[in-house]
């Protein structure tokens, strides 16, 4: 078996090497490729990595009647926990609301520091949904409990966000799914040109009692070097192109939703993805082509 399959991998390389131009070409397709599936995965990646930060940072604000004192918040509180979408609920006194209020205007809310000895804001308690697109459901139910004066959460923003984000996803994954199927056919062509062109040597081994399986190694192979080879560029290129990227947009992005995912270990799961679908589509085109010649 060892010895088998030594020699079926010296005769792919020779194969690779006699066939020079097809080779080039081969390697050529899937680097292209992986070029523009790469990217497209970087970015929609990322994508969906700031659209979950942000489905993330969805909450509810509960406003506390005024007139309930600590025991009806208590019982509001434990009304809440009870409703199965809920994940976390967090009490919000109405110093500290206040305090965020004048924080978040700056100099213009220095004036609401008027109110300090008299603060006309609610206890606040603050949901987050297991599930954000539960959101609106759960604000619904929320607002039916006692105790509850008003359900805040940026309904129309909300629902919006939760649209988009779903329209992208779809797009972004009928998208990769159609560009890596693209790539497949292109590179079963391409090999399928190398094939033919040595149909009489696939021809001879039969007629001399060669199994499909002995005929089909080599091949395999050949796809699997071919398509190995083409990702090595765009891993690489990816790379150095990321991690500047990362570098120069870091100190840019503080402080805003927008987040890129880290450089380690996300380039090594892209390398390891663009080299699975190198290897996937030199080896599918490889096999797809040289079935019809194994045909009795």
């Amino acid at each position: 078996m060892t010895n088998s399959l030594g020699r079926h991998i010296r005769e792919s390389l020779k194969s690779l090497a006699r066939n020079t131009w097809m080779t080039f070409a081969s390697i050529s397709a899937v680097t292209v490729t992986l070029i523009l599936v790469g990217t497209f995965l970087v970015i929609m990646m990322n994508l969906n990595h700031v659209a979950s930060n942000l489905e993330n940072d969805v909450e509810i604000r509960v406003l506390i009647d005024v007139t309930a004192d600590e025991a009806a918040q208590n019982a509001l509180k434990s009304e809440i926990e009870k409703i199965e979408q809920v994940d976390t609920v967090v009490f919000s006194p109405k110093e500290k609301e206040l305090e965020n209020l004048v924080e978040s205007l700056g100099e213009e809310g220095k004036s609401f520091q008027l109110f300090e000895q008299n603060n006309p804001l609610n206890d606040v308690f603050i949901v987050k949904a297991k599930d954000p697109n539960d959101t609106s459901a759960l604000a619904e139910k929320i607002t039916k409990l006692a105790n509850a004066s008003k359900v805040r959460y940026g309904q129309d923003q909300v629902e919006k966000l939760f649209d988009v984000i779903s329209i992208s996803r779809n797009i972004g994954i009928g998208l990769i799914i159609g560009l890596i199927f693209t790539a497949m056919f292109l590179i079963s062509n391409t090999i399928k040109i190398t094939i033919v062109a040595r149909r009489h040597e696939i021809e001879i081994m039969r007629l001399v009692g060669a199994t499909n399986g002995f005929i089909r190694w080599p091949f395999f192979l050949e796809g699997l070097f071919l398509g190995v080879f083409g990702a090595v560029i765009p891993i690489i290129l990816i790379g150095i192109v990321y991690k500047s990227l990362y570098t120069w947009a870091i100190p840019k992005l503080q402080g805003s939703f927008v987040e890129l995912l880290p450089s380690s270990p996300f380039l090594f799961q892209i390398s390891a993805l663009l080299l699975f679908i190198g290897a996937l589509i030199g080896i599918w085109g490889s096999l797809m082509s040289v079935r019809k010649f194994l045909k009795v």
